[in-house]
């Protein structure tokens, strides 16, 4: 039996090589021809299985797509698609967890140094000719000596404090549940309320999903009660922060500089803070790179191998199932 199967993202050619390397004997794969929603809905169309990175899933493309039966995101963020929806249509949904914890990790880190050494700023301009070393010197900031507070510590959230242990700073976390005893002395890190949290720290990096209960977490009376000059991080989910609030506070100079991997729109074309003068900015890639896409996109193609015989998905996986409410 042939299996239908799309990929509903506009990705690289590398990307395409590595799926069609890796499709399962008998499988059938058909790629978006690009990201407008017509084309998504025209390569859903007759497939019954689809795997999305960062797309979503909606009413509209599930009325496309009358056969879609098993919908793989290939990572754990499922914001972006419609649960109730995919269950009204009879299609399980799953994801995959701790899928790119290492990947996100590092990026936190390199954005995190390229914010306090402004270093897209130094790159540009010596390119262009200039030799700034002494505005270099009475400009960049250390990471040395920091208070990093932790915004989330799941599995991405610990992996960066564990790529942090070696730069000599402070590490404090927030998370409704509290870490294990021993891992936290294993880290170096200490739990600590939200509020406390964001006053205290030189660098706010957040690890949180989006919800309900987490959009615009830093909002603009968070913001207001950071230390003068703090840098913020966001490797997560933009809907994280209010983006006019950080906006106002990065014109003021309250907050020195944002490392920004994800926005609330993306792409964020119109969006103030790529003017500002101290934001890194990166088109939410945290989490990509070509290595890790191929171990995620054989974990997606054995989940769909396990729907399609009926074997459980792993534990934490299934979002959305046939004898399942929607969870997100």
């Amino acid at each position: 039996m042939t299996i239908r199967a799309s990929f509903l993202d506009d990705v690289h050619p590398g990307v395409k090589a590595l799926v069609e390397a890796h499709l399962p004997e008998g499988w059938e794969m058909t790629f978006t021809r690009s990201a407008r929603e017509a084309d998504r809905r025209r390569a859903a169309a007759g497939t019954d299985i689809a795997f999305i990175i960062g797309t979503g899933v909606d009413a509209e493309l599930l009325a496309a797509a009358p056969r879609l039966a098993f919908v793989q995101k290939l990572g754990s963020g499922v914001d972006r698609i419609d649960s109730a929806a995919c269950l009204r249509h009879g299609t399980t949904v799953a994801r995959l967890q701790a899928s790119n914890a290492a990947q996100v990790a590092e990026h936190t880190v390199l954005m995190i140094l390229a914010a306090l050494r402004k270093l897209p700023y130094f790159d540009r301009r010596t390119r262009e000719g200039a030799w700034l070393k002494e505005e270099g010197r009475g400009t960049q900031r250390q990471l040395a000596g920091k208070m990093v507070g932790l915004l989330g510590f799941g599995a991405i959230g610990r992996a960066v404090a564990k790529r942090l242990a070696g730069f000599d700073v402070e590490l404090a976390y927030y998370d409704p549940a509290p870490a294990p005893a021993e891992l936290e002395r294993e880290l170096g890190i200490v739990r600590s309320e939200l509020d406390e949290l964001i006053s205290r720290s030189d660098v706010v990096s957040l690890h949180l999903p989006l919800s309900a209960q987490t959009r615009h977490l830093l909002d603009g009376r968070r913001i207001g009660l950071m230390k003068r000059g703090v840098t913020v991080v966001n490797c997560a989910r933009g809907g994280l922060i209010d983006e006019q609030a950080l906006d106002d506070a990065l014109s003021r100079g309250h907050v020195a500089a944002a490392a920004l991997d994800t926005f609330s729109a993306e792409p964020p074309a119109n969006s103030p803070l790529l003017h500002q003068a101290g934001i890194v900015a990166t088109p939410h890639l945290a989490g990509a790179t070509i290595e890790n896409f191929e171990v995620v996109f054989r974990r997606g193609v054995r989940n769909a191998e396990r729907f399609l015989t009926g074997e459980p998905l792993p534990e934490g996986e299934l979002v959305v199932g046939p004898r399942q409410d929607a969870r997100a």
